[in-house]
């Protein structure tokens, strides 16, 4: 890792440890990053679902990112649920102010896996206006392109348009043998294909992959080799996965453990 692979993870907490900051740390640590936190949510959450969302005030969460990047400083950030329009703004003036320059990967939390809504209606420009433009990297999986290009087609142009530096169409709802995630720049278009695996242990695969992404570019990583390595740890934490809960379980995020397991 050497003085790179500083990662401040901007998101909510998941009690049931298996998506937002939880499964942030733990992707961040196991590619050999170092995770740093501001929290922006309490949930009360399980693999059956979301039962309950308690926001930190926006102010607050300012004050954890400040206080973090003016001591340890970031060679990345990862912003995750948001959940309103004033913690979006709150977060994106902060990083304007701390973090100028340091490269910010979105994941534009919107619905968790079981359908409880992790960002309100009214928040969705809000992240369009202030988080869009900020974000070296978007990833949104197809319903979440779907609200953010407000009916426009997911192609380079329309992204452009919203400032998005880069973004990763990610292709976990689609039905094909083959997941085929799509990174769009200016530069082109690259394609990520992994095996379609038939399971329910697919519980925060989303954070997963934006903070395995975010831990690349924090260590130097170019945008592409970011990404594959994200999508390949993803894919093998899904092989792997302990089998925990009734609902929707986590991923096998220490995959990369073998010393002390």
């Amino acid at each position: 890792m050497g003085a790179r692979g500083r990662l401040l993870i901007v998101a909510g907490s998941d009690s049931g440890g298996g998506a937002g900051i939880q499964a942030d740390i733990k992707t961040c640590t196991a590619l050999g990053g170092y995770a740093m936190t501001a929290v922006t949510a309490l949930t009360a959450q399980n693999t059956e679902g979301v039962h309950g969302v308690h926001p930190v005030p926006p102010g607050f969460i300012a004050d954890q990112m400040r206080v973090v990047l003016r001591d340890i400083g970031a060679d990345a950030v990862k912003t995750g649920m948001l959940h309103d329009a004033e913690t979006i703004e709150a977060v994106a003036e902060t990083l304007k102010r701390e973090a100028l320059g340091v490269p910010v990967v979105v994941d534009p939390v919107m619905v968790a896996k079981g359908g409880h809504a992790l960002l309100r209606a009214d928040a969705v420009e809000a992240l369009r206006r202030c988080m869009l433009p900020l974000a070296a990297l978007l990833t949104p999986n197809m319903p979440e392109a779907e609200a953010l290009l407000d009916g426009r087609p997911p192609v380079w142009p329309s992204w452009a348009a919203l400032g998005a530096g880069a973004v990763l169409l990610k292709d976990g709802h689609g039905t094909g043998i083959l997941v085929c995630d799509r990174l769009l720049a200016a530069g082109g278009e690259t394609v990520f294909e992994h095996e379609r695996l038939a399971t329910k242990h697919t519980h925060g695969t989303g954070c997963t992959l934006a903070s395995a992404a975010a831990t690349g570019l924090a260590q130097g990583f170019d945008l592409a080799s970011a990404v594959r390595r994200a999508g390949d740890f993803v894919h093998a934490a899904m092989r792997s996965a302990p089998g925990l809960g009734r609902g929707h379980g986590p991923l096998n995020h220490m995959i990369t453990v073998r010393r002390f397991a």
